[in-house]
């Protein structure tokens, strides 16, 4: 399970570190690609297969539901880190994400979010704001 925030740095060579909790659960591959609030999703393989397989599901007549699928997978990388830990991200990747040198490694359950720092405080700080609503809708949820 992927949670906790972490401050990385990008080098000029676009390798960040990943955080080294994150390291085991990532495996050997793992899928980065486009994500909501344009960031980065980081999903270990079982997972990437897992939703995968849902999405499979989707009707290919639907177009709001192939907008999202060619969104999610025309951005993917498969990726694996080196000896020190890092990852390389596709120049692609880091445009879309706006990543230029300081980052934010979150936590979401199954996947791992990658940020520009200034981007993640922005999106917590409104996030907060809206919390007592979240906290509502989720209870409607059961949660």
């Amino acid at each position: 399970m992927f949670y906790g925030e972490y401050a990385h740095t990008l080098d000029a060579k676009g390798r960040m570190s990943m955080p080294a909790r994150y390291r085991e659960e990532l495996g050997e591959k793992f899928m980065v690609t486009k994500g909501i609030n344009n960031c980065l999703f980081v999903f270990p393989m079982g997972e990437w297969n897992a939703f995968a397989d849902k999405l499979r599901a989707l009707p290919t007549t639907d177009k709001t539901a192939q907008i999202f699928l060619r969104f999610l997978f025309a951005g993917a990388c498969e990726c694996e880190l080196d000896k020190q830990g890092r990852i390389l991200l596709p120049a692609s990747l880091r445009e879309f994400a706006g990543l230029e040198k300081e980052v934010m490694v979150i936590g979401a359950m199954t996947r791992a979010e990658i940020w520009n720092r200034d981007r993640w405080k922005e999106y917590s700080t409104a996030a907060a704001d809206e919390y007592d609503e979240v906290l509502a809708q989720m209870a409607q949820l059961g949660i």
